[in-house]
């Protein structure tokens, strides 16, 4: 069998190095984001994420799978007080589960970790809706903070495209 054509064709490789772009203040205190594959239509969204010490995020639904790869430091979910997430742990969370994310007070270092998040988090404080993240809410949020000067635009991938027909 011979070698097929390519049907994909790519200039150079599509690549993000988390030691090169910017982390990006997110609106949790001491939680920074490096933004690796954002693809609205799909709602998948992979990121890089730095959590400080003392960090606590409001508890979440999520709608789709969560896989997570903690690379430093240590955290757990409240509801889960047993089961710490430390450097080196791999974590996959189901769709429909709900979780409070939590870096302990005391700890000597942030918390770091690589996740590929399909769906939106539905966030909750004090058991009332928030807010939703996804894919284009992140999106939104790094255009809006380029758009007001804030920033200068990150690197990371995003699938070309756009829903369109066809013939278009």
């Amino acid at each position: 069998m011979a070698l097929p054509e390519v049907t994909t064709h790519q200039d150079r490789l599509l690549t993000v190095n988390i030691n090169v772009e910017p982390a990006l203040p997110t609106e949790s205190e001491g939680v920074t984001i490096t933004p690796l594959f954002l693809d609205r239509e799909q709602s998948i969204w992979v990121l890089y994420g730095r959590f400080a010490p003392g960090t606590q995020l409001p508890a979440h639904f999520h709608t789709g799978t969560v896989h997570f790869f903690t690379t430093k430091g240590a955290w757990n979910y409240l509801e889960y007080p047993d089961d710490p997430q430390t450097a080196g742990s791999y974590l996959y969370e189901p769709g429909g589960s709900i979780h409070t994310f939590a870096v302990p007070s005391n700890a000597t270092e942030a918390a770091e970790g690589f996740m590929v998040v399909h769906g939106a988090n539905i966030n909750f404080v004090g058991g009332e809706y928030q807010s939703i993240m996804d894919a284009g809410a992140i999106e939104e949020s790094i255009l809006n903070a380029v758009r007001a000067g804030m920033i200068g635009m990150p690197s990371y991938i995003r699938p070309k495209g756009g829903a369109k027909f066809s013939s278009d």
